[in-house]
């Protein structure tokens, strides 16, 4: 699951993606509301959270820009608690609104609601599987058929992102992004010691890797015959 956070405030937008990138979804950020707006309208997203008050244009001519040519969900955030401007949101096209300050655990809990709601095809968003590969996100539990998977932060956020594209080629910048949230360095092997751990401790014993590694481009998650 893609979601895009726009919002100004960096040390916030900071904090959204490494909580929402903790919890397995992959995010892109925009500090302004132009960029956010060409993101939104441009990219594939699963999900955009919006603050209002934004350089640029506000939140309100982001999301008329988005709902003149999409149907993603928005949840916008900001600290105007006013009942008009909660009215003005919600028939300006946003699916929910949720005023700062707010406790992490709320905002995700309206994220996930909002992505059951929207999907054609529902499934557990807080179980994910993959043949015998079981991932239980609120207990941050891993699991290959009987075994458990002993695995670190970073080990179980890679896992994460992996198999919420199952199937898809992700590359070393990609994953250096999404999980270290840094700037991909080709002369830093971390990308590669970290997948190989990974691979040691999800495909050693058992007759089908999941875990493979695609020459030159990046590493896949997927079931192979």
């Amino acid at each position: 699951m893609r979601i895009l956070v726009v919002e100004d405030e960096v040390r916030l937008a900071a904090y959204l993606k490494k909580g929402l990138t903790e919890n397995g979804y992959v995010v892109d950020v925009a500090h302004d509301g132009i960029d956010g707006r060409h993101l939104a309208t441009e990219g594939e997203y699963d999900l955009v959270l919006l603050d209002v008050m934004l350089p640029g244009i506000d939140g309100f001519g982001v999301l008329r820009g988005l709902r003149e040519r999409k149907d993603t969900p928005v949840l916008m955030l900001t600290a105007r608690d006013k009942v008009e401007d909660r009215v003005s949101g919600l028939k300006g096209g946003a699916d929910d609104y949720l005023v700062k300050p707010f406790a992490f655990s709320e905002l995700l809990a309206r994220v996930e609601a909002l992505l059951r709601r929207g999907s054609k095809n529902p499934q557990p968003l807080m179980q994910l599987r993959l043949a015998d590969l079981e991932v239980d996100l609120a207990r941050r539990k891993a699991t290959r058929g009987d075994k458990r998977l002993d695995l670190t932060p970073k080990e179980f956020g890679l896992l994460t992102l992996l198999l919420r594209r199952t199937g898809e080629v992700l590359s070393r910048t990609v994953l250096a992004e999404q999980v270290w949230d840094m700037h991909f360095d080709s002369e830093t092997n971390v990308i590669d010691v970290a997948v190989r751990r990974l691979r040691a401790k999800l495909d050693d014993g058992f007759d089908k890797p999941l875990l493979h590694t695609v020459r030159g481009v990046g590493y896949v998650l997927e079931m192979r015959e």
